[in-house]
């Protein structure tokens, strides 16, 4: 029975921990703006490099990735296998749909990856280096992240893992890329919208907008004279994004 409650617990605090929400916490202590009232509107890492810019990105991401990663580097100390699944899962669901924000959420990447760091460190370095080439050579956040979330299964039968980290690789990755069905259907119509780096940010933008590259609808070139779509500010509800 104490090992039941044991579980039990973990999990409730895995689910709580995740549910935080660092994105929303930080924009309105440090910005006074609430997250999901700006860019794609969505409360998690990109939308919050997109508006918060960049430190405050590498925070909010610094932070998911911890909802992750500590409650399950708890759980593989003090319990088995399946309940540290368990607790994995509860912390990407609390993220997706987080108690604190009534249902919603981020689409569980960076969470995830703060999981699976803590579960299957040397997993993480290559489905990193995945995410990199995909989106170094796309500029698209979300195809890069299904990528390697697509992966992941495959690299753990690849390392032989537990049964039990094997079933969490199906299930994670399911609950992941599920979470990115917008951004697919967007893609696959060609109209995700790419991330533009920090040192390619025009000068006089203002930091945390979205930049006009990003709506340029596909086939517009770069530099359209005003007025045109391309330089067009996005309003807050255009272009939802991840």
């Amino acid at each position: 029975m104490s090992e039941v409650l044991l579980g039990l617990g973990l999990v409730l605090l895995a689910y709580l921990a995740g549910s935080l929400s660092p994105s929303v916490i930080l924009g309105r202590a440090l910005k006074g703006i609430d997250l999901r009232e700006h860019g794609s509107g969505n409360p998690g890492t990109t939308n919050a490099f997109r508006v918060l810019g960049t430190w405050l990105g590498l925070l909010v991401f610094a932070a998911d990735l911890l909802k992750g990663f500590l409650p399950v580097l708890l759980a593989r100390y003090v319990a088995g296998p399946w309940v540290t699944v368990l607790v994995a899962m509860a912390a990407i669901l609390g993220h997706n749909w987080s108690l604190f924000l009534r249902g919603r959420g981020g689409k569980g990447v960076a969470t995830g990856a703060g999981v699976v760091l803590a579960m299957m460190p040397l997993t993480l370095v290559l489905l990193l280096a995945v995410f990199f080439a995909v989106f170094a050579a796309t500029r698209f956040v979300s195809l890069a992240s299904i990528t390697a979330t697509a992966l992941f299964p495959v690299l753990a039968v690849a390392f032989d893992q537990p049964q039990a980290y094997l079933a969490f690789s199906m299930a994670g990755s399911a609950l992941v890329i599920a979470a990115h069905h917008a951004n697919i259907r967007r893609l696959l119509r060609g109209e995700e919208r790419r991330a533009v780096l920090p040192g390619r940010i025009r000068r006089g933008h203002r930091r945390g907008q979205a930049h006009p590259e990003e709506s340029r609808p596909p086939g517009q070139p770069r530099g359209s004279a005003p007025g045109m779509a391309a330089d067009r500010p996005l309003n807050h509800g255009e272009g939802k994004s991840q």
